[in-house]
């Protein structure tokens, strides 16, 4: 190994934009970058450049059809034909050079498996991927390509081994748990608000694959206004066990940090205790099961000025094993403040006096409880 953990990215990625008034912003990952390396956390030896994918590397899990309809949507946006494809759509407009911006974010993902695999790093952070909607041939979500199903695809096709995918968005990952439901090889863990309250409305606990891969979905939904504890110990109590169970060659994981109280587009009440806890969590299981083979991505995350950057500063922090200051940097918070026009956070957590009250806390946390007793039962039989 030349390096405990790198750091995937390119100015490029902010190409990946469905324009200004979409909620997914690109400009989060330039805030992120530029976060870590005024807090003296990201270095240039930490950095390795993405890679664009290939069509053949897409078509492992994307069909042919639809790859061709991303190629056109590019040259040709006003095809009507696309919209049987979900682009062009509310969530998915439409922009130039779509196909390379996506291809790129999948590249990097690969890029981060291709460095842990080779052995040029132990783990390695992926900020830009993430995009757990896209299915096999249609756009969902804001995600064109799902990278972290063509990574895994490619772990399975060319290494022959069994990858534990975490997800941890407030969003249910359901791209890639419906390209992998019958996979004994791949356990696909979600943990998400329900889908009775929230995008894509999936993740049921009942739904546990099929086939030969009948036990390897695994769901964990949650109620509205979920706090840190219930989040915590969902993974504590659920992820770890089947995990240690399932005993995987190498960890995928997806932190969205959409799951933030601030966060204008879910109902879950997390603060960056469990954005700093939960990347230690999966940091030590991939240390303990899989000789730190960990490639993390980044997901959802919609409060662009005030959460995605601590969040996922504080990810890379426990993936690279740096410690993060409380204080952040006078120079960052008035360089983005101007840029913003908003009032920036200046410490790495939460101030406490700032989180609002959770309303009938103990009620949520005793329906939280009862759901992750019963995922428990039904998901440790099976290995």
């Amino acid at each position: 190994m030349t390096g405990t953990a790198v750091f995937i990215y390119s100015n490029d990625y902010l190409k990946y934009s469905f324009g200004k008034d979409h909620p997914l912003n690109p400009v989060r990952l330039q805030i992120t970058y530029d976060l870590l390396t005024e807090m003296g956390l990201l270095h240039d030896e930490d950095i390795v450049s993405p890679r664009m994918a290939e069509n053949e590397e897409l078509a492992l899990v994307h069909s042919p059809e639809y790859i061709n309809a991303v190629i056109e949507a590019g040259r040709n946006p006003k095809d009507e034909d696309l919209i049987n494809y979900e682009l062009g759509t509310e969530d998915n407009p439409i922009f130039e050079g779509m196909h390379e911006a996506a291809s790129l974010i999948v590249g990097g993902t690969l890029t981060a498996v291709e460095t842990v695999m080779e052995g040029k790093a132990r783990h390695a952070v992926n900020i830009a991927g993430g995009l757990h909607h896209a299915q096999k041939d249609r756009a969902s979500g804001f995600c064109i390509y799902n990278d972290a199903a063509v990574a895994i695809a490619y772990l399975r096709k060319k290494y022959d081994l069994r990858v534990m995918y975490i997800d941890t968005d407030a969003h249910h990952g359901d791209g890639v748990q419906n390209i992998f439901y019958d996979d004994p090889d791949v356990l696909v863990v979600s943990m998400h608000e329900s889908g009775h309250y929230l995008f894509p409305g999936t993740g049921d606990i009942y739904e546990q694959g099929t086939g030969l891969g009948y036990g390897t979905t695994i769901n964990i939904p949650f109620e509205p206004f979920t706090e840190d504890e219930s989040w915590i110990s969902a993974f504590e109590r659920v992820v770890i066990p089947n995990a240690r169970a399932f005993a995987p060659h190498i960890i995928i994981s997806q932190h969205g940090c959409d799951g933030h109280y601030l966060d204008p587009l879910t109902h879950l009440s997390l603060t960056m205790k469990s954005y700093e806890e939960i990347p230690r969590l999966v940091h030590m299981l991939a240390e303990q099961l899989c000789e730190g083979r960990l490639v993390a991505l980044g997901g959802g995350g919609y409060n662009i000025w005030h959460v995605v950057p601590r969040a996922w500063t504080l990810l890379w922090c426990q993936i690279a094993q740096r410690n993060a200051r409380e204080e952040l940097p006078e120079s960052w918070v008035k360089k983005w403040e101007n840029i913003s026009g908003e009032k920036l956070p200046k410490t790495m957590s939460d101030p406490a006096d700032l989180v609002p009250p959770i309303p009938r806390r103990k009620e949520i946390m005793e329906k939280n409880y009862i759901t992750m007793n019963r995922v428990l039962r039904q998901s440790v039989m099976f290995f």
